[in-house]
């Protein structure tokens, strides 16, 4: 296993997943390492030993066929570990890098190249310090970076809370580029599925200017199946089911004793979502359409 300090062993599912169809993807997972050639920067978290290889082995155990790799924040927009985890994942992984404001666009278009697909801005608050996490950058630079995005084809992936996701999905809606909003939008579960703000989101994704990922460990108690978070995965799912995608956040950072297994919000998942077409839609036809891909060889 590689070391380096503060690291934490990433956490393997136990037994493979039921139910998800070939060519099946999980939008929402991260790489990090091998830390002998990709240290990763200041960190807010336990940093988890989760290289390539790895993470592949998790897409093998829970029957996955495809992957979105998101940068994460401890790598700031040094995408090079990210660019040598999807040449090792020969076409099965597409990337979502990050970029400054000033990132030149001939960068981009060799990130794309790389099999970047797109660009992650964080808004998101660090519970330990109260700022902006170490490496993150905002949707401040989304708005220079729109014209080449739109080009290349690299849609926008956005971390931030309800609130701050209407309004953001609002104030970009001029730039043409397709924006996802990570982690269900970040609902308040006990405000509860009928809010305003949560009525806000379902009207957007509902009219085409959202896709939203339905990556539920952040949102829901894993002590309770997630049962509080369902009533805002049903209205998503009813409102706009070409507009969704299932992601797992594997390997799980800050989330310690209390991180979950990927097979288990895979059953969730298809618990959830009953109906077998609608499973297909979610988890093999958006994410190939939203990123412009075929199924994986």
């Amino acid at each position: 296993m590689s070391t380096t300090a503060n690291t934490v062993p990433a956490r393997l599912p136990r037994r493979a997943a039921r139910d998800f169809p070939a060519g099946a993807w999980d939008c929402h997972s991260h790489v990090f390492g091998p830390f002998d050639r990709f240290p990763p920067g200041p960190s807010t978290y336990p940093i988890p030993d989760a290289p390539p290889a790895t993470y592949l082995d998790m897409l093998d155990r829970t029957g996955t066929t495809r992957g979105m790799l998101v940068q994460p924040a401890p790598y700031g927009n040094d995408t090079s570990a990210l660019e040598h985890a999807l040449a090792q994942s020969h076409g099965r992984a597409v990337g979502v890098a990050t970029a400054t404001a000033d990132c030149p666009a001939d960068e981009l278009a060799r990130l794309h190249a790389a099999g970047v697909r797109a660009l992650r801005f964080n808004d998101r608050i660090a519970p330990s310090t109260g700022a902006r996490f170490p490496g993150a950058i905002g949707t401040e630079a989304f708005r220079a970076l729109a014209p080449a995005m739109r080009e290349l084809g690299i849609h926008a992936q956005i971390w931030a809370g309800l609130d701050d996701c209407v309004r953001l999905v609002d104030e970009f809606a001029d730039t043409g580029v397709p924006i996802v909003l990570d982690h269900m939008a970040q609902p308040d579960v006990a405000a509860g599925p009928h809010s305003a703000a949560f009525r806000a989101l379902l009207d957007r994704v509902r009219g085409g200017a959202a896709w939203v990922k339905l990556t539920l460990c952040r949102v829901g108690d894993p002590a309770r199946g997630y049962a509080d978070a369902r009533p805002f995965h049903d209205a998503l799912v009813e409102a706009a089911p070409t507009r969704l995608l299932w992601g797992s956040d594997w390997p799980f950072v800050r989330m310690g004793e209390s991180a979950p297994d990927v097979a288990d919000l895979a059953d969730i998942f298809c618990d959830w979502v009953d109906d077998v077409a609608l499973r297909q839609r979610i988890l093999v036809h958006n994410p190939q359409r939203l990123t412009d891909t075929g199924p994986a060889a």
